[in-house]
């Protein structure tokens, strides 16, 4: 491999605003910030919206959805379906 073509690969923290959780990883990113961490070394921070602590489907507390309501307020705008018209769709001879 050709190393003036790869990216710089160093230790970056990504910090969770929402969860107050961070986590130390190498990547690619970079950041004018930083933070001191753990170990006594400072690293550059970047701060992501959502990581697998804040994420709903990670968390378990994931939004249930109220299928009966749904169900309710589609035959309130559509009617009850087709239950009162003869197979075929046309009526009854």
């Amino acid at each position: 491999m050709q190393q003036d073509k790869q990216p710089d690969y160093h230790p970056v923290v990504f910090r969770d605003r929402a969860a107050g959780y961070a986590f130390l990883t190498r990547s690619t990113a970079t950041s004018d910030r930083t933070i001191d961490w753990d170990d006594g070394e400072t690293y550059p921070v970047v701060d992501v919206e959502i990581s697998s602590e804040s994420h709903p489907f990670y968390t378990g507390k994931a939004r249930t959805v109220d299928t009966e309501g749904r169900v309710a307020q589609f035959e309130k705008r559509y009617g009850k379906g087709s239950q009162d018209q003869a197979p075929g769709g046309g009526d009854a001879a």
